[in-house]
């Protein structure tokens, strides 16, 4: 029993499938009868008995009822999509690689720069430890002149105070 309901369901299943062929052959077709007179006698004498398979002819009638008016997509695809396409993605490419290309440079300026600032420490460095050390001594004024400058004045006397006399003139 189980062995013939398989058969009906896959004689069904074969039978859809042609009806789907039927249909994209005869594309003015509007009846089952219509779609079913390409097929075996067997085949239409099923379609005739299978509830299911007059539901699926139906289906297909009226799925294509509904899309009548709609283009195929290859009838809807203008002749430049691709170009336009094909320029719209090279256009990104490019700003994609202007931008990766600036900074590729970078690593480059970045070695040149550590080295010029490395031989600058290295000149700058013989440079201080190379030149002569001032004497002791002119340290010693220098810093006592330093010192003297932030130290208050001593007093003033007034014996000290040289006042220049006056000049009488007759």
């Amino acid at each position: 029993m189980w062995n013939l309901l398989r058969n009906s369901d896959e004689q069904c299943r074969k039978l859809r499938d042609l009806l789907e062929d039927s249909a994209a052959a005869r594309p003015k077709a509007i009846s089952i009868q219509e779609l079913s007179e390409a097929l075996s006698a067997a085949a239409q004498t099923h379609i005739g008995a299978c509830v299911s398979c007059q539901e699926a002819a139906q289906d297909l009638l009226a799925t294509r009822e509904i899309f009548k008016g709609v283009g195929s997509a290859t009838e809807m695809a203008k002749p430049r999509f691709a170009t336009r396409v094909m320029a719209a993605i090279a256009a990104r490419e490019r700003e994609l690689t202007e931008a990766a290309s600036t900074w590729l440079a970078v690593p480059k300026f970045a070695s040149r720069l550590a080295l010029a600032s490395c031989a600058l420490l290295l000149v700058a460095s013989v440079w201080l430890y190379g030149r002569p050390l001032p004497p002791a001594n002119q340290q010693a004024r220098t810093l006592a002149a330093q010192e003297s400058l932030f130290e208050a004045p001593p007093p003033v006397n007034q014996d000290d105070v040289f006042v220049p006399a006056q000049e009488n003139n007759p």
